[in-house]
Order: structure tokens, then C-alpha cells, then sequence
């Protein structure tokens, strides 16, 4: 793989999208092809890995991983948008006590459905929600399970609390601050959201486009990280060069045959001698089990 192969960790800043940051990391770098792993809001902010080169064959695998985020909740209020950009809908001059709002958060911890908002880029019928809704278009959407892993809230006026959130794919912060607003009969809707982290990337490991901008072409080639970091979790195997040839072309590689043990469904980074260059997982042949390499790099 090319020194541009890979990825880069953006810092995304506030008013700008998620493609922009692509378009300007093609720019920057000199290169033609480019891809994020999840969208960010133009108003939020953070960690938006962007896939560079041959790298994007990674966002398969990146799309499906846990988030972190840290959100403002406003109470007190509904938009069409389910943030502060939105069109007011509601408002309330109630709103509950400390106890019963932490409560009342707590309790979204765990699996729970959750109907996309409007103004999201799902696509529905070929065109994307927020098409619809600029359109003043408003279609059913199915609900469908999310996972809130864990949230941890601090009050930091008598409308708003900032909250740390882990969740799983998919899940859409603004629409966890509306449905925590609506079950304490108030409203709520997001007033900011940084992503702290996604797919073991963290605001650490990112740089703003300012920063890149800034850097000479040398520096910034520098900053983009080998595609075999997203696969960190998975254990390396090193083949020797016979079968590492067969894996390249595809072909099966019969656990016995390189006197190994996994079970079925457990997945690999497949080396040579000289590094990384696929991912592999363990399946079911008529010999036997066999790893099967399923994206090469």
C-alpha cells in the first residue's frame, strides 16, 4: 500500500459537512478518492475519520462500530429539527427537578427503539429525509433498536445538562435528547454535540482542516494512519508466503494446515512477512474449518 492509503482523524469544526471535509481532505492531499465512516451534523463537532485511497475499503467494517459523544440537553422546548437550528414547536416554562431529569436519563441505558428524525440523511424511497422535510414532506419511519451502552449527565443550568454518551450504530443524539424530554412531559432537544471518539479514534488522534491546512504536503502524508489500525482488535496472523500467495488470490486457508485453532465467525488480520493485507474469517469448508479472506488491502 501507498504512503496515501489509509486514514486521516478530523477534528470536524462547527457550520461545516461531513463531504466538505471530505472534498477539502481530497484537496489537501493530493488524492481523488476519499469517504467518511458516519456522518456529522454540520453543527456538531469532532472525531470524523475520513478514509483515504485504497483505505476506503475499511468503512464497512468501521460504519458498524460504537460512538462517543458529549451532548448539550435543552429542556424546555421542541423543534422540527430536534436541535436549536430547528423551528420552534413547543415550549414549556415547567421544568422537573434535578432528581426527576437524571432519572428520567438513566433510564434510556440499555436497548430501546428509536425513530429517526426527519432531518437526517436515512434515505427513504431513493431521497434523503431532509429532502423530504426541506420539502415540507413529512413520511413514516420505522423504528428500530438502538443501544445506549452508558450516559453519564451533569446539570449545568436549570434547562440544560451535559451528557457523555456511548451508544451503537446508528443511534441519533438529537433524537435521545427529544425523547428524554418528551418522557418528562417537557420537550428537549440538542443545543451542541461533539463526538469524542469512533472506532477507537479519539479527539487525540485528530487534527482540524486549520491544522492540515497549515502543515507543508510532507507533514500531512504524515498524518495518515495505516488502514491496518482499524483492525486493531482483531489478533494478527501471520502466514507463511505460500499460503499468504493462496490468501492474496482469495483461497481459503485450512485452519489445520497452518496448525491453528479459532471457531467459527472469529475474524483476523491476515500478514505476510512484510505486513498487513487483509482481513479474514473463520467459515465452515467441506475439510474443514478454513480461514476465508474477506476484504483485501
Amino acid at each position: 500500500m501507498s504512503k496515501t492509503d489509509g486514514l486521516i482523524i478530523v477534528n470536524k469544526g462547527t457550520g461545516i459537512s461531513s463531504q466538505t471535509v471530505v472534498n477539502k481532505i481530497k484537496r489537501l492531499l493530493g488524492i481523488k478518492k476519499a469517504g467518511h465512516t458516519g456522518t456529522l451534523d454540520p453543527m456538531a463537532t469532532g472525531v470524523l475519520p475520513v478514509l483515504v485511497e485504497r483505505g476506503v475499503k475499511a468503512s464497512e467494517f468501521m460504519l458498524t462500530a460504537d460512538k462517543h459523544y458529549r451532548a448539550t440537553l435543552l429542556l424546555g422546548i421542541t423543534t422540527d429539527t430536534e436541535d436549536v437550528t430547528g423551528a420552534t414547536l413547543t415550549s414549556s416554562n415547567f421544568i422537573p427537578s434535578e432528581s426527576a431529569v437524571l432519572e428520567a436519563i438513566a433510564s434510556f441505558v440499555g436497548e430501546y427503539r428509536q425513530t429517526p428524525p426527519m432531518y437526517s440523511a436515512l434515505k427513504i424511497g431513493g431521497k434523503k429525509l431532509y429532502e423530504l422535510a426541506r420539502d415540507g414532506i413529512t413520511v413514516e419511519r420505522e423504528a428500530r433498536d438502538v443501544k445506549i451502552f452508558s450516559i453519564s449527565a451533569k446539570r449545568l443550568s436549570e434547562r440544560e445538562y451535559s451528557l457523555d454518551v456511548h451508544c451503537s450504530k446508528g443511534t441519533y443524539i438529537r433524537t435521545l435528547c427529544a425523547d428524554i424530554g418528551a418522557k418528562l412531559g417537557v420537550g428537549g432537544v440538542m443545543s451542541a454535540l461533539e463526538r469524542t471518539e469512533a472506532s477507537g479514534f479519539t479527539l487525540a488522534d485528530a487534527y482540524t482542516l486549520e491544522e492540515l491546512e497549515n502543515m507543508s504536503e510532507e507533514e500531512r502524508k504524515l498524518k495518515i494512519l495505516p488502514v491496518e489500525r482499524v483492525f486493531e482488535g482483531l489478533e494478527r496472523v501471520i502466514l507463511p508466503p505460500f499460503f499468504a500467495r493462496l490468501a492474496s488470490s482469495g483461497v481459503e486457508i485450512y485452519l489445520k494446515k497452518i496448525g491453528m485453532s479459532a471457531s467459527l465467525g472469529e475474524r483476523f488480520r491476515l500478514c505476510r512477512e512484510d505486513g498487513f493485507f487483509a482481513v479474514g474469517e473463520v467459515r465452515e469448508f467441506l475439510d474443514g474449518l478454513a480461514i476465508k479472506p474477506i476484504r483485501q488491502f
